[in-house]
């Protein structure tokens, strides 16, 4: 290989993998003389019921225990009602000794920020000593309790109890960005959650970062579920949720699980600043490398000249006669064949003939090139013409699909979500790019191009440039010629170079031409050496 691109993990991926191995009892070695998890639980249950007396909370009726039979089975007794039931099929993986099951309603009281209504800006009132505050997401994503201008008055925090928030009471965001979670500090000020939150209050404080440990691999989890690329856009609903197996470790060894974690957090951190900047650096060679390419290529020097292939000037005397044979039969208008060609003079300068005046343009010549090749304009290898705008007067035609420049990247189409819009019989033809056209962008990213190979037709917009060659002609060594021009400021860039890419513009483009055999064995080269750079 020229260059060996290395495939870096990011931060994200290792923090994904060391979440992994945390809740899986894989990140710290286990102690046999913790307390095991089964007292942990136990402690928990006792204060659940302490609360339940004290009429704090309500019983729950899918409270359970979960454990091991003598048949190395997983069971769950349903504390209501006795009755039990196998879960083996539910619990995901082995956990180590001393660990225990337990639903993720057992740990904990949630409860959802109040719907839209109950809680609205015409509610908010001035900050002041008797107002209370409103948490909001940003509290839990940037972890700052003292965030936010929203306060609801006395008398209205006393119609929303169940949405009372308090220090040590864990706030959840639930919209936008999804399940950042936030301790509140002793110090925090009794508000309540907005709408873009849930309130987790645990039964045993102890267990908190584990817990927010757990939540986080939970979600982890859900994505992954969901497939490849997918994101979780929200909260799971609280049925499900409540529900969620939970591997607890005993309370020592979520003390050191904590503490490794957080060691590991900070050292991903430096490392994915480290990869950013491997990240940065290869793919700065690599363009570096894939410029030096094109221009080897793109100035006859990346692949040597065979006799055999005749020249350029053979290419374009055939071109002519295709366009005198297409204005005899109508098919193109006769100022086409008026398109002045540029020559190289006695005085080894280059010309070209305008009015029948010789008009010197080698100040216009950008690069020397082999004797076999032509300088020449794009306007006259390619017919041209653009797409259709949409407007409310498109009323007449065939309701058809058409791209636009957001459809249009380089070397490639996304064609999700196409629209349509109405085509007459004339504007179809017009409009229409075709297996071998070469589209380039008029606006946005100025010169962004690729082919379309597709093998049915499709409608272009307005600002969309399409090609295609009087005769045969190798495409994809223009498109690198777009590339290699856009990479380099001839096209869209300050200064020198093509500053927009009018109709008159593209035409008159200055390119190199080589005989077609040797565009064919360039572009060969081009893919062979950009698939060694990968």
């Amino acid at each position: 290989m020229l260059y060996d691109k290395t495939y870096v993990m990011n931060g994200k991926q290792l923090k994904n993998s060391i979440l992994q191995w945390a809740i899986q009892g894989k990140l710290v070695p286990q102690d046999p003389n913790d307390e095991p998890a089964s007292v942990l639980l136990d402690k928990i249950r006792q204060e659940k019921e302490r609360l339940i007396k004290e009429k704090k909370i309500k019983r729950d009726k899918n409270a359970s225990i979960i454990y091991r039979g003598e048949d190395n089975s997983y069971y769950e007794k349903i504390l209501a009602t006795g009755e039990v039931k196998c879960i083996d099929e539910e619990v995901p993986f082995e956990i180590p000794q001393g660990w225990e099951w337990c639903r993720l309603n057992d740990l904990a009281l949630y409860r959802k920020g109040p719907f839209g209504s109950s809680l609205t800006k015409s509610m908010f009132v001035a900050k002041s000593t008797q107002s209370i505050k409103v948490y909001e997401q940003k509290n839990a994503i940037q972890k700052d309790c003292t965030l936010g201008d929203y306060y609801i008055s006395k008398e209205k925090f006393e119609t929303m109890q169940s949405f009372v928030v308090k220090p040590n009471d864990i706030i959840v965001s639930c919209a936008g960005t999804i399940g950042e979670t936030y301790l509140l500090p002793s110090d925090a000020p009794v508000g309540i959650i907005n709408q873009a939150l849930m309130r987790v209050t645990l039964f045993d404080l102890n267990m908190v970062e584990y817990w927010q440990i757990y939540f986080a691999y939970m979600l982890l989890n859900e994505a992954q579920m969901k497939g490849s690329g997918s994101a979780i856009k929200n909260i799971p609903p609280f049925e499900y949720l409540k529900a969620v197996l939970v591997p607890i470790p005993p309370l020592s060894e979520q003390n050191r699980l904590v503490e490794r974690y957080n060691i590991l957090l900070s050292l991903i951190g430096k490392y994915e600043l480290e990869a950013n900047k491997l990240n940065c650096l290869n793919q700065k060679v690599y363009d570096k490398l894939k410029k030096s390419v094109l221009q080897e290529a793109i100035r006859g020097k990346l692949i040597p000249q065979l006799a055999e292939e005749g020249s350029a000037q053979d290419l374009l005397e055939q071109i002519k006669l295709e366009k005198q044979k297409l204005v005899k039969e109508g098919k193109l208008k006769k100022s086409a064949l008026t398109t002045s060609t540029i020559f190289r003079g006695d005085d080894n300068k280059y010309y070209t003939i305008n009015k029948k005046e010789r008009i010197s343009v080698d100040d216009e010549i950008p690069f020397d090139i082999p004797n076999t090749w032509e300088w020449c304009r794009l306007g006259i290898l390619f017919s041209h013409s653009t797409g259709k705008a949409l407007n409310a007067s498109n009323l007449k035609g065939q309701l058809m699909t058409y791209i636009t420049t957001s459809n249009l990247y380089w070397d490639r189409f996304e064609l999700d979500n196409l629209k349509q819009m109405r085509f007459t019989d004339e504007e179809i033809e017009k409009c229409t790019a075709t297996f071998g056209d070469l589209l380039v962008c008029e606006g946005g990213d100025i010169g962004r191009a690729a082919i379309w190979n597709y093998q049915y037709d499709i409608r272009i917009q307005n600002h969309i440039h399409k090609l295609r060659a009087y005769k045969q002609l190798c495409t994809k060594f223009f498109f690198w010629l777009f590339y290699f021009y856009k990479a380099t400021g001839r096209i869209g860039g300050k200064g020198i170079g093509i500053q927009g890419l009018s109709s008159k513009a593209l035409d008159n483009i200055l390119i190199p031409l080589p005989p077609l055999k040797e565009q064919q064995r360039i572009v060969a080269q081009i893919e062979k050496l950009f698939e060694q750079l990968h």
